[in-house]
């Protein structure tokens, strides 16, 4: 019976098939779930009971209307100027070892390696860095500075601090194989040709590689501004929210499973994701109006 049908139909049978298992994993741990916390911002719900109040916009309202729920983004803003130190020093790391120079292959796995490495084991590892007699602060012993162990956790002023810099200790990782994969794809004709003009390294960057990965460096932008507004992992882990090191999506998190406020947890989700959407619609505006002026 499948053989009399013609190429064409069994193609899209076969294609079905090998969709269908995809697809209906994505409908299910994807779809359904969205669908369920938009249905759930509108009611209230303790997350146990079987009876869910419809309350409207409610939750809504008192999200916006309580500064409590939106002044932990005011922790976000040291993740987004950690996001741009990030970029830059994976964009570096990869033109560097995008060079002929010795070693470089032990360079690229010594600062991709974090990122591969499991975010709970990353957090133990810098809660062992940073506590009182923690290698941190072994070192600044040694170096005769005393112990500043209560500092980096301790103090409300330098706690995101901390917490920033190792977030990009792991994810910078990520970054700097996107600018180097990037990087490798750029014809070596190209860096030839501008040596024979007499071209430096910097005039390589400028007129070469930066054009080449403009793309890349819109994604990681997008990637990074997206990640520091929905930071979640590393405070999560290394203090639990507390000390002044609370975000949003903690703060939804707590929301749900300590106060049992699944519908005003719903709601925060969707707000979240309706700003993640905007602020990465307007970023790929700003790149295209920038790409259009350039080539016009």
């Amino acid at each position: 019976m499948f053989s009399r049908l013609s190429y064409k139909t069994q193609r899209n049978i076969i294609i079905l098939t090998f969709l269908a298992i995809p697809l209906a994993l994505l409908a299910i741990f994807s779809y359904y779930p969205a669908l369920n916390l938009f249905y759930l911002s509108f009611h209230k719900w303790d997350g146990i009971s079987k009876i869910k109040e419809f309350v409207g916009f409610e939750n809504f309202i008192t999200l916006f209307t309580k500064p409590e729920y939106f002044i932990v983004f005011k922790t976000s803003l040291y993740y987004l100027i950690g996001s741009f130190i990030q970029l830059t020093l994976a964009l570096y790391f990869a033109t560097l070892l995008n060079s002929k120079i010795k070693g470089r292959n032990i360079f690229k796995g010594i600062i991709f390696f974090p990122y591969l490495l499991n975010g709970v084991a990353i957090g133990f590892i810098f809660l062992f860095f940073f506590r009182p007699d923690g290698t941190l602060d072994s070192i600044l012993n040694l170096l005769g500075l005393g112990s500043l162990a209560n500092l980096w956790l301790g103090n409300p002023k330098i706690i995101n601090f901390s917490l920033v810099g190792a977030s990009i200790w792991r994810y910078m990782g990520y970054m700097f194989i996107l600018f180097l994969g990037a990087m490798q794809s750029i014809p070596q004709d190209l860096y030839e040709a501008s040596e024979l003009d007499g071209a430096n390294k910097w005039q390589q960057f400028r007129y070469i590689i930066f054009p080449s990965i403009k793309k890349i460096i819109e994604l990681n932008s997008i990637l990074a501004i997206s990640g520091a507004i929905a930071v979640f992992e590393m405070p999560y882990i290394m203090t639990g929210g507390s000390n002044g090191s609370e975000t949003f999506v903690i703060k939804t998190v707590e929301t749900a499973f300590k106060w049992m406020k699944y519908g005003m947890a719903s709601a925060m989700g969707i707000v979240l994701l309706a700003i993640v959407i905007i602020i990465t619609m307007i970023q790929k505006k700003i790149f295209a109006e920038r790409m259009e002026n350039e080539c016009s």
